[in-house]
Parts: structure tokens; C-alpha cells; sequence
């Protein structure tokens, strides 16, 4: 009994240290990549050296993600973070065979569909940079500041919800980040619980 408890105990330590991940801290640099666009463009956080960057992370098979573009809720920050020189990228780590897998014909085609308006769909097949920055649902949004600095961290909203009529009551995270560093004010808050369906590694 005892060595079968003992055996137990150590398998739940094992998991939880692999479980466990160290994620980006805001204030700190923001954690570098390289991946393929749904175009085959290769896309490097520092391309965007100088320039406020959005990272969300996308299943198109998850409610909450619907939601928000169901809604056009998230289009309409796309478009926004455009105009104002912002780089929008939207980020797919789910793995092949799981829910949300896309190649690029399929990223593009959704994106057609659903009138989305990011710079681009980034491929992360193998999860690299899903685990370099912790994302954990989806959507999980951050906002890295134009020196390559992690700002914002987090929910895109205020309410935990896959209702749309939920909207018209949230606070926009993203929206309110991207307000306070064109600003010169802190991103407040800087770190929220971030929701929605876990990221299919």
C-alpha cells in the first residue's frame, strides 16, 4: 500500500512539474518567434521592432472565439489596432488532429468568411510559442509594447462569458491597453484570468 501511495505521490509531482510553466512576466521583454503565416511568410516578433504588437490566440471551433467574432467584436479591434499602426496577429497552436487545427487555405478561408482583419494568421503547429508564452485558452490575448516589452497579459474582456449579449457590459482589455500606451499612461490592469477553451496542444 505504502509503496503504491508512494508511487502515486511521485507521478502527481512529475505532472505537476511538467505541467507547470514559468509564463512571460509584463515588464520583461516579451518572449521572441518565428512562425509561417497562412501564406507561408515567415513572421519574427522583431520585424515589428518599434511597433505595438497584439498576439491572440485562435479556434475557430471554440465558443468564446465565436462569440467575439460572431459579434464582430473582435474584427472591430483588428481594424481599430490597424489604423493606428498597431500589428494585430492572430495565432492558431492547435495541433494536427485536434479541434481548430488549421493550414493555411483553411486559416484563410475562415478569416474570408468571417471578415477578420488581422496582419496575419500565424501557424503554430508544434505549440512553441503557445507554451513560450503560456497561452492558455482561447482567445488569450497580449499586447508587447513598441520596445518589445510585454504590457498586457490576459482576458480580452471583463466577462468570462460565450454570451455576445455580454458585450455591451465588458470592460475591453485589449482595447484599454492599446488606449493607455498610445497614451504614455501604465496598462491598468496589466494581467487578468484569461478565457474561454483550453489551447488544443
Amino acid at each position: 500500500m505504502k509503496t503504491c501511495l508512494a508511487a502515486l505521490t511521485a507521478a502527481a509531482l512529475a505532472f505537476g512539474a511538467t505541467a507547470v510553466t514559468a509564463r512571460p512576466e509584463i515588464g520583461q521583454p516579451a518572449p521572441a518567434f518565428s512562425l509561417p503565416d497562412a501564406n507561408g511568410q515567415t513572421h519574427q516578433l522583431s520585424d515589428y521592432a518599434g511597433k505595438t504588437v497584439v498576439l491572440e490566440w485562435f479556434n475557430p471551433g471554440c465558443p468564446f472565439v465565436k462569440k467575439h467574432y460572431g459579434a464582430g467584436n473582435m474584427q472591430k479591434q483588428q481594424a481599430a489596432a490597424r489604423d493606428d499602426g498597431v500589428v494585430w496577429l492572430t495565432v492558431n497552436s492547435s495541433a494536427k488532429g485536434k479541434q481548430g487545427h488549421l493550414d493555411g487555405a483553411a486559416a484563410n478561408a475562415i478569416m474570408a468568411e468571417w471578415n477578420g482583419a488581422p496582419a496575419a494568421v500565424l501557424l503554430d503547429h508544434d505549440g512553441t510559442v503557445g507554451h513560450a508564452y503560456s497561452a492558455k485558452t482561447t482567445p488569450h490575448m497580449y499586447v508587447i509594447d513598441a520596445e518589445g516589452t510585454l504590457r498586457y497579459n490576459g482576458a480580452i474582456d471583463s466577462i468570462p462569458s460565450a454570451d455576445p449579449a455580454d458585450l455591451a457590459d465588458a470592460t475591453q482589455y485589449v482595447t484599454a491597453a492599446l488606449a493607455a500606451l498610445a497614451e504614455g499612461r501604465p496598462v491598468d490592469p496589466a494581467l487578468s484570468q484569461p478565457y474561454g477553451c483550453s489551447v488544443k496542444y
